[in-house]
C-alpha cells in the first residue's frame, strides 16, 4: 500500500515553538530526521543526546541574565572586589588610629605649663647624651580643699621638691640611667651659701635648681620636666592605678596612707603617699628616693600596657592628666619628654639603671644644726664624670644605692 506524504499539521495558537537546531540526517525512506530520533524512541523519557535539549538549558541559563548560577570568571572578580574594599576599610582605619595616636599627645602638649629653667652665666659643656632634670614639686596648686584632706597634703605656701632626679640618655649604646638627688643632699647653691637642694627650688625655682644641679655635677642640663602634686593622682587614676609591691606595712598619718605590705593596685592617693611618705622609712630621704624611682618604673610600665594604649578614652585620659600637672622648660621639646618616658620605662622591664647618688653620711650636722644628706664626694664625682662622658654604664657603680629599683 502506498505511504501517504506526510502533510505538515497547522501549528496551533497554543503551540509553543521551539528553533530545533540539531544536525538532521537523511532516513533511510529519504526523509529528514533528526540525529538520536531513534535513541528518544527507545529511550522513553530521554530527551537528549547530549548536544540538544539539556545543552540548551545550560546554555539559556548562563544567559539569563544571572539568574542562574554564575560564571566561575563572575565569581572571582565578585570575591576580589569584596578584598579590595576590605583593604580599604582596613587602611583607612590603621590610619584614623596612627593619626589619633600622635594627635593625643600632641594636644596635650600643647597645654602643658612653660616655665624658665635655662641658667645665666656660664654652663657645663653639652657633651654627648641627653640629659635632663626631672623634678616632683609639692605645690599644693590646683588641689582643692577636698583632696589636700583626702590626700593628707596640708596646705603649705610657696614650692619645694620632694623629687630630684637626674636622667641620663645615652647616645653611645649605654643603659638609660636615673639618679636620685635626694632632697636633703647639702650642697652649694650659687649666690646662696650652702644648703638643703631643695632650698633651691624654694628660693629661685627652676632656674636656681637647674644651676645648683650643673654646678654641683658638672652636667649640662639639657631638658626640664616638673610634675606637681596638683595632677600627680590624676593620672594614676587615669590608667586605672599602678600595680606596686609594698615592702613593708607602712602607716604614715602624715603621707595619709595605711599600706601592707605585699604587691596590689594603688590609686592616686594611697600612691601619692607612697612616693611621700619618710618618716616611718629607716632610710629617710634615701628610702623615699627609691620609692619614687619604684612608682616612677611602675607607672610607665602600666601606662605602655594594650589596656591603656589601646583604649581610646583612657589613652586621652592618662595624656589630658599628665598635661594638667605638667611644666616643662621651655626650650624642653616633647621629643626630650618622649625620651624621659622611655627611659622609665626602661627601668621598669630592668634595662636601665635606676640609681642614688653616693653618700657617705645620712644624717650629717650643718652649720645651722640641721640634719641632712652629706654625699660621697670622690665616688659622685666618678658617677656623674662617667655620665657627663657619656661612658656606657651597664651596673651601678661602686657606692650607688640601687634599693627600689625594681617593681618586686
Amino acid at each position: 500500500m502506498p505511504t501517504e506524504p506526510h502533510t505538515p499539521r497547522r501549528p496551533r495558537g497554543d503551540d509553543a515553538y521551539v528553533i530545533d537546531t540539531r544536525r538532521r540526517v537523511k532516513s533511510p525512506g529519504g526523509g529528514a530526521i533528526a540525529s538520536g530520533a531513534g535513541r528518544r524512541d527507545q529511550g522513553g523519557d530521554r530527551n537528549d543526546d547530549g548536544y540538544g535539549d539539556r545543552h540548551d538549558e545550560r546554555h539559556d541559563r548562563h544567559n539569563d541574565g544571572g539568574r542562574g548560577r554564575p560564571a566561575a570568571g563572575g565569581r572571582s572578580r565578585h570575591r576580589w572586589r569584596k578584598g579590595r574594599i576590605a583593604l580599604i576599610v582596613l587602611l583607612v582605619l590603621l590610619i584614623a588610629w596612627i593619626g589619633f595616636m600622635v594627635w593625643v599627645p600632641m594636644q596635650a602638649w600643647g597645654a602643658v605649663n612653660k616655665v624658665d629653667n635655662i641658667p645665666s652665666g656660664e654652663r657645663p659643656t653639652d657633651t654627648s647624651g641627653h640629659n635632663y632634670l626631672l623634678v616632683g614639686s609639692d605645690s599644693r596648686e590646683g588641689l582643692t580643699q577636698a583632696q589636700k584632706k583626702k590626700y593628707a597634703t596640708g596646705s603649705a605656701e610657696g614650692n619645694r621638691t620632694d623629687t630630684i632626679m637626674l636622667v641620663h640618655v645615652s647616645e653611645s649604646g649605654g643603659k638609660p640611667v636615673m639618679v636620685s638627688l635626694p632632697r636633703d643632699s647639702y650642697v652649694p647653691i650659687p649666690g646662696h651659701g650652702s644648703n638643703k637642694i631643695n632650698a633651691a627650688y624654694a628660693i629661685g625655682g627652676p632656674k636656681l635648681l637647674t644651676n645648683t644641679v650643673e654646678q654641683v655635677t658638672g652636667i649640662h642640663v639639657d631638658g626640664y620636666i616638673e610634675i606637681g602634686l596638683g595632677g600627680f593622682a590624676g593620672v594614676v587614676d587615669s590608667i586605672g592605678g599602678v600595680d606596686l609591691c609594698v615592702p613593708r606595712d607602712m602607716n604614715d598619718k602624715l603621707a595619709g596612707i595605711n599600706l601592707k605590705k605585699g604587691c596590689q593596685t594603688l590609686d592616686g592617693g594611697n600612691a601619692l603617699g607612697y612616693v611621700r611618705s619618710r618618716h616611718e622609712d629607716p632610710l629617710g630621704d634615701i628610702g623615699r628616693a627609691a620609692r619614687q624611682r619604684q612608682f616612677l618604673g611602675a607607672l610607665m610600665k602600666k601606662a605602655a600596657t594594650p589596656s591603656t594604649v589601646l583604649i581610646p578614652w583612657r589613652y586621652k585620659s592618662f595624656a589630658d592628666a599628665s598635661a594638667a600637672g605638667l611644666a616643662v622648660g621651655r626650650e624642653t621639646g616633647i621629643m626630650d619628654a618622649l625620651r624621659v618616658l622611655q627611659a622609665m620605662r626602661a627601668v621598669s622591664n630592668d634595662e636601665g639603671l635606676s640609681l642614688s647618688v653616693p653618700t657617705s653620711d645620712l644624717a650629717y650636722r650643718t652649720n645651722g644644726g640641721a640634719l641632712a644628706v652629706k654625699w660621697d664626694t670622690e665616688r659622685a664625682k666618678a658617677l656623674f664624670k662617667a655620665l657627663k662622658d657619656d661612658e656606657p654604664l651597664t651596673e651601678a657603680p661602686a657606692g650607688t644605692t640601687v634599693e627600689g629599683a625594681k617593681n618586686s
